[in-house]
């Protein structure tokens, strides 16, 4: 018999595990285990008026670094080659990032230089913060949250996970795409019908291979057998398992584990994530004052705003017909986790409101917008708070210790982007294969 692995949860991360499960010489039985009726998490694109397409979640995928080449062979492997909307190096949303203080658009430096007087530069940290984790970057571990900044990815993060699968063995990916990207100096991309394409194409290429996907499915309760198997109860049903592959949020699997596992269920429940408002508006006839990415708001210019996202600048394919102009508009912080924490409902119209605003005073948008789309997005941004690695740590000791057959993945852990949820997904599936005992059964 061979091994079952069940994974937990059909986000990027979970379909990045079972995908690459999937594909080892000799692959195990895989289940991946969703709650919701859909994949894809918090990517998810949806279609407007005219074939318009907004993003609820991200928009766009960095080619960057040894992680953003490894999605983009995966995007090969799942032949969407054809359908990948590239921005260019010499493109506007490329070059162009804007700060929005004192009630004007302030063009960002595009590399963060010494020339940055102390008052941008924690303006801009400040916004960063807000802009990518939707955090206060007095509370965040910027250690964690950017690694780049603090020089400690190259050898910390491999290490943590004890995988050593890091750029150190495997030769850096390449692909007639990734040349590409590198020639005409990518910033980021997307897919022609939405980033939600990547997804759908994970799931059927799963299918396709054998892999077990049950949607609609909530796990209520994980427990270990006598023999180290997992039981995976659900509700209704159970499964069995030699080894899960956790890609939920972390207090969603701290309140699985069984009492064995307490220890590891307190540090998981202490990384939480906070709430973003997405807003998509569309304008007929309207036009931006400035080209470019999009723009951040610190937060003592607005509690609320996050930034704006001139996401036809960067896609105009994705305007629809006849085109409008489309902007993101990202609400949270401090203001958002305020109302939360008052328990009333957040009724829609306050957030459409808000983003309104938003894009008239910041932006001139002043018409009405033909085509408004409003989501709260719950605790979809993990925040990686002081003392993040230490939790870390402690969670790995407790699993090599206890020698729990149970890996982490997912954005609790090691970057919250679609990049880095791709390869805690790919590293999982790595570890999970790496122990596998070699029998011919």
């Amino acid at each position: 018999m061979g091994r079952t692995v069940v994974v937990l949860g059909g986000g990027i991360s979970g379909l990045a595990a079972s995908y690459h499960l999937s594909r080892a010489p000799r692959p195990p039985k895989v289940v991946l285990v969703e709650g919701s009726e859909r994949l894809g998490g918090w990517i998810r694109s949806v279609r407007g008026p005219g074939g318009a397409v907004f993003e609820l979640g991200p928009r766009g995928i960095r080619p960057a670094g040894a992680l953003g080449a490894r999605t983009l062979v995966m995007v090969s492997e799942l032949g969407l080659d054809s359908e990948v909307l590239p921005v260019r190096g010499d493109h506007p949303a490329a070059q162009n990032r804007f700060l929005y203080v004192g009630g004007a658009l302030h063009a960002l430096p595009t590399g963060f230089s010494s020339s940055l007087t102390l008052k941008v530069a924690s303006l801009a940290m400040d916004s960063l913060c807000r802009g990518v984790f939707a955090g206060n970057s007095r509370e965040l571990s910027i250690r964690s949250c950017f690694p780049s900044l603090f020089q400690a990815e190259q050898t910390h993060r491999s290490i943590l996970l004890g995988l050593l699968l890091g750029a150190g063995q495997s030769p850096p990916p390449d692909s007639a795409l990734i040349r590409q990207a590198r020639a005409e100096r990518w910033s980021q991309w997307s897919l022609r019908g939405g980033l939600e394409m990547l997804p759908q194409a994970l799931d059927t290429h799963l299918t396709s291979r054998g892999v077990q996907v049950l949607r609609g499915r909530p796990v209520c309760g994980l427990s270990l057998q006598a023999g180290g198997r997992w039981k995976v109860s659900l509700g209704d049903s159970s499964l069995e398992a030699d080894h899960i592959i956790s890609a939920i949020p972390a207090p969603a699997l701290s309140k699985l584990l069984p009492a064995e596992a307490a220890p590891l269920a307190r540090v998981l429940s202490t990384i939480t994530a906070v709430s973003v408002a997405v807003v998509n508006l569309q304008y007929h006839g309207a036009h931006l004052p400035v080209q470019g990415f999009g723009h951040l708001v610190p937060s003592s210019e607005d509690p609320g705003v996050l930034g704006i996202v001139y996401d036809s600048v960067a896609f105009p394919e994705q305007d629809g017909t006849p085109p409008g102009l489309r902007v993101t508009v990202m609400l949270g912080g401090s203001w958002l986790q305020t109302l939360e924490a008052s328990g009333r409902v957040l009724p829609q119209e306050l957030f459409q409101q808000q983003a309104q605003e938003a894009a008239a005073t910041q932006l001139g948008l002043k018409e009405p917008p033909s085509h408004c789309l409003v989501h709260l997005l719950k605790n979809c941004i993990p925040q990686y708070t002081v003392g993040h690695w230490q939790k870390l740590e402690s969670a790995m000791q407790f699993l090599a210790a206890q020698r729990l057959p149970l890996t982490l993945a997912g954005a609790s852990y090691e970057g919250v982007a679609v990049n880095d949820c791709i390869e805690s997904g790919r590293q999982a599936a790595a570890s999970v294969l790496g122990t596998e005992p070699d029998s011919h059964s």
